[in-house]
């Protein structure tokens, strides 16, 4: 799931979306690629929208690399999803299914589309809501979640505390991204397994333990 000026970009996403809606009438910025598994190379439409643009192509071959093992049949939480791009990766590579949670209902939209356009919509589910909102409703254990919430606005640590409220299973794996040079306090059971960096962005993948870290 490059920073932005005002208002706040999110890593190829705003913030939280059911699909509806037709592309025509919306304004197309570019493309999505996807990068690897049984969508590769497919080139989806990434609509023309405020701070809104794809996670990097190195950043997410780098974190899927990461995450290969612990793909198969995952259920997926891609909070803030804006074009979707970590999801729909996820899905590509073998993930069992995956919410995608996103503000915007434009951009919801055509995450719908684009998840219609891949034969995925069995498998992929786009809320359109608030991520801080969707959080507070009842929870499904996810055993992997994508947060990439806009910079600067405080988002990242509530965001991370709400998700241990029953939203991740046991040994789930958290990727977070968020501005260089802020270092979010996260739930004592995270461990950080790696961390990547890209421009004015800082990606960290945890993955959480049974056991709170001592200190």
């Amino acid at each position: 799931m490059t920073r932005r000026p005002s208002p706040p970009r999110r890593s190829g996403r705003p913030t939280g979306g059911q699909p509806g809606g037709k592309s025509a009438g919306r304004r197309v910025a570019g493309r999505l690629r996807i990068i690897g598994g049984d969508y590769r190379r497919r080139l989806l439409p990434v609509l023309d929208s405020p701070g809104l643009r794809p996670t990097p192509d190195r950043v997410r071959e780098t974190l899927f690399n990461w995450l290969a093992a612990a793909l198969p049949g995952a259920r997926v939480l891609d909070l803030f999803a804006g074009t979707g791009a970590l999801g729909l990766e996820a899905l590509s590579r073998g993930a069992g299914d995956a919410t995608f949670v996103e503000r915007d209902a434009r951009v919801a939209g055509q995450l719908g589309e684009n998840l219609a356009t891949l034969g995925a919509m069995e498998r992929g589910r786009v809320v359109t809501a608030d991520a801080t909102a969707f959080l507070a409703g009842p929870p499904t254990p996810c055993s992997l979640v994508f947060l990439d919430p806009p910079f600067r606005q405080g988002l990242a640590e509530p965001c991370c505390a709400a998700l241990e409220a029953g939203w991740l299973a046991e040994d789930a794996f958290i990727y977070l991204e968020c501005e260089a040079g802020l270092t979010p306090v996260v739930p004592a059971t995270w461990r950080l397994h790696r961390e990547v960096r890209a421009g004015d962005s800082h990606g960290r993948l945890y993955r959480r333990a049974t056991t709170p870290q001592s200190n």
